[in-house]
């Protein structure tokens, strides 16, 4: 069968291309990095669905993409013939999971995300209920304090639009600079993860599918699936274009990790059923 790689790299490029194209167009597209606007609703929430950051899409589903991916795999690998659960698929997993931590978790302190955009000239800041934006270091952004003038009133000394009460509390965003969409990030590396790993159900050697493993390639098709639509609505409402298309190149580059040879060595590709029943017949 054609290779499932190339047939969802395609996919996810048209997907973007036509979507950002759209978003420049018709102008439907919501510079997120602007502070002014990140704390509004989309203009055109009231009149398109998925231009409103509540909707279950992006709620349940994008916000936590790669918990879903993971999910998905390991129903897929758990359920896959003895043939294919090989060390290659676990690898594959582990190191994508890297790539993820890396880039939007933590690095060192923070993620590689947040110190783009700060080194582009990003800055940390705490929007008051007047709506004045007021600059904090970027530590409270890097560690995603939460700041008042209670608890932090040096911050607040020099503001003279000051909270009336001692109960506000707000968590500092960091804002103005590349803000690189990590939705597309993640949506292009998941889809190009999920169709990699459906390869293993096809390959030589696999030649019946359990119930359970049926219904795993039905779900894993349906979110790469959904997937690939998350990506086409992030496209058209969300991000800047650059800041899209960095988003859509960094994923192809998290995705590229699991090409290295390593993944391809001989001991990568064995079974993992493979190598226990061996290790068991020695120490017997």
């Amino acid at each position: 069968m054609p290779d499932a790689r190339i047939a969802a790299f395609a996919a996810v490029t048209l997907v973007v291309a036509v979507g950002t194209l759209y978003s420049v167009i018709y102008h439907t597209y919501l510079d997120t990095s602007d502070p002014h606007l990140t704390a509004l609703p989309h203009p055109l929430h009231a009149s398109h669905y998925f231009a409103s950051k509540s909707n279950p899409l992006n709620v349940v589903f994008i916000k936590y993409a790669w918990g879903w991916t993971s999910l998905a795999f390991a129903a897929h690998f758990l359920t896959s013939p003895p043939a294919a659960q090989t060390w290659e698929r676990v690898g594959k997993w582990l190191a994508e999971t890297g790539v993820w931590m890396v880039f939007t978790t933590w690095f060192f302190g923070p993620a590689l995300l947040e110190r783009v955009i700060a080194a582009s000239g990003g800055e940390c800041v705490v929007r008051l209920p007047s709506g004045y934006l007021l600059s904090v270091p970027n530590e409270y952004c890097y560690t995603k304090s939460t700041v008042s003038p209670a608890t932090h009133p040096s911050l607040f000394a020099a503001s003279l639009l000051i909270p009336d009460t001692q109960e506000w509390q707000a968590r500092p965003r960091l804002r103005r600079g590349h803000d690189v969409s990590g939705h597309l990030f993640l949506l292009v590396m998941s889809t190009l993860f999920l169709a990699d790993q459906l390869r293993a159900s096809f390959r030589p050697g696999v030649v019946r599918w359990s119930k359970a493993h049926q219904w795993s390639v039905a779900g894993t098709s349906a979110l790469l699936a959904l997937w690939l639509f998350a990506s086409y609505t992030t496209s058209v409402y969300f991000h800047t274009p650059l800041e899209k298309i960095t988003g859509y190149l960094l994923g192809l580059a998290g995705f590229a990790v699991t090409l290295a040879p390593i993944f391809s060595s001989p001991q990568a590709v064995t079974p993992v059923t493979s190598q226990t029943e061996t290790v068991k017949s020695h120490s017997s």
